[in-house]
C-alpha cells in the first residue's frame, strides 16, 4: 500500500512539473487532462503525507518511552500515543477505500439516452417520465442538462431522447441507470383498469474527449435534412438537423434540437465520440479476459435493473436486492437512496458476485 501511494505522489510531483512545461502549456487538450490528474490526486497526497508525518511523531513518541526517558516524559509520550494512533488509523482506512480500484470514468459529463421500448404508447410516456426524472436529479445536484436530441409521439411521450448531464461525477452517479427499467401501473388510456407491464431502456455513456477518440473527417458521412416537429414557430424551416454516419462501424448519431447546423453537429459529435470510447472499452475488456462484466460496470442492457409498481409504491432494484417505497418521490427526482446503495455495492466488490 504504501509504494502505491508512494508512486502517487512522484506521480502528483511529475505532473506539476509538466504543466510548468512550455510544451505543454501550449497544447490546450493535454495541459486540462494533466491539470485535472493533479486535481484529483491531490487530496490523497495530501492525506499520505499527513499520515508520514503522523508516523514520525509516533515513531518519536514510542522512543521517547523506550528509551528510559524521565516518568513524566513517559507518560506524555503515552497520551500523544493515544491521540495520533487512531488518527492513523482512521487516515489509513480513508486512503484504502481511495486506492480501491475506480472507474477511470466517474469525474466525467455523461451521455444519457432514453428509449421507448416494450408496451407501445406506455412505454413511451414512462420514457417520457424517466427524462423528467433524470432532469430533476439533475436540478438537485448542480448538474447541467441540456437535450440534445429528442424524438416524441403524439400523445406526450418519447420514442429516443439523448441528453448530456454536465458536471463533476455526472457519469459516476448516472452510470448505474443503464439497464432496462420496468414500470408496472393501469395506463391512463386503460378503460379496463388493468395493470400493464411496460418497458424504456437507459443507456449511459462517458463522454470523451476529443484527444481521447480519434474520428477521421473520411471516415463520416454527414447528411442535413430539416427538423421534424408537432408544429408551431420551434419548426425550423432551415437544414439544420443533422446524421452523422460513422462508415467504419455503422454506427449513426441524429441530432435536430438546437437551431443551427453547427450546433447539431458538434452536438452529434459528442454523442458519437461516446459510443465509440464505449466500443473501445468493452474491446479492451475482452481482450483482458474479463467475460463477467456486472451491468452497472458493463452497461449491459439485457435485463431489467430496476421494477416501478405503481399499485404497491415501491421500487426494487434488482441488483441489489433493494426495495425503496414512495414512488413519486424517486420520480421526482429523489435517486440517491437508490443510488448511494450502488455506489456502496461497487466499492465493495458485490457486483462481481451477484451479477454474471
Amino acid at each position: 500500500m504504501i509504494d502505491r501511494l508512494s508512486a502517487i505522489e512522484d506521480r502528483y510531483e511529475e505532473l506539476g512539473h509538466l504543466m510548468s512545461d512550455p510544451e505543454i502549456l501550449s497544447d490546450m487538450a493535454l495541459l486540462q487532462k494533466y491539470a485535472r490528474e493533479h486535481s484529483e490526486l491531490g487530496q490523497t497526497v495530501n492525506r499520505f503525507r499527513e499520515l508520514k508525518s503522523i508516523e514520525v511523531e509516533i515513531e518519536d513518541a514510542r522512543s521517547t518511552i523506550e528509551d528510559g526517558a524521565e516518568a513524566e516524559y513517559k507518560e506524555l509520550a503515552r497520551e500523544i500515543l493515544g491521540e495520533l494512533e487512531p488518527k492513523r488509523d482512521r487516515i489509513l482506512d480513508e486512503l484504502r477505500l481511495v486506492l480501491t480500484p475506480k472507474d477511470p470514468n466517474n469525474e466525467k459529463n455523461a451521455i444519457l439516452e432514453i428509449r421507448q421500448a416494450a408496451g407501445g404508447d406506455e412505454a413511451a410516456l414512462f420514457a417520457r417520465e424517466l427524462l423528467r426524472t433524470y432532469a430533476l436529479y439533475a436540478e438537485q445536484h448542480k448538474l447541467k442538462f441540456e437535450v440534445m436530441n429528442l424524438n416524441e409521439i403524439g400523445i406526450g411521450g418519447v420514442k429516443e431522447a439523448i441528453v448530456k448531464v454536465e458536471g463533476s461525477g455526472a457519469y459516476g452517479r448516472l452510470k448505474f441507470e443503464s439497464g432496462v427499467h420496468r414500470v408496472q401501473r393501469i395506463p391512463a388510456t386503460e378503460s379496463g383498469g388493468r395493470i400493464h407491464t411496460s418497458t424504456a431502456t437507459v443507456i449511459v455513456l462517458p463522454e470523451a474527449e476529443d484527444f481521447e477518440v480519434e474520428v477521421r473527417d473520411q471516415d463520416l458521412r454527414v447528411d442535413v435534412y430539416r427538423s421534424q416537429g408537432h408544429g408551431g414557430q420551434g419548426v425550423n424551416t432551415t437544414d439544420s438537423a443533422v446524421r452523422i454516419t460513422h462508415l467504419s462501424t455503422g454506427l449513426v448519431v441524429t441530432c435536430q434540437n438546437e437551431r443551427s447546423q453547427i450546433q447539431n453537429r458538434a452536438s452529434a459529435m459528442a454523442v458519437l465520440r461516446a459510443r465509440l470510447y464505449n466500443l473501445e472499452q468493452e474491446r479492451r475488456m475482452k481482450e483482458l479476459g474479463k467475460q463477467r462484466k456486472s451491468q452497472v460496470q458493463s452497461g449491459d442492457r439485457s435485463e431489467k435493473i430496476r421494477t416501478y409498481n405503481y399499485p404497491q409504491d415501491r421500487v426494487t432494484d434488482h441488483r441489489i436486492n433493494l426495495t425503496v417505497h414512495n414512488l413519486p418521490s424517486i420520480m421526482n427526482g429523489n435517486l440517491d437512496p437508490i443510488i448511494d446503495r450502488l455506489i456502496a455495492a461497487e466499492q465493495a466488490g458485490e457486483f462481481d458476485d451477484q451479477v454474471a
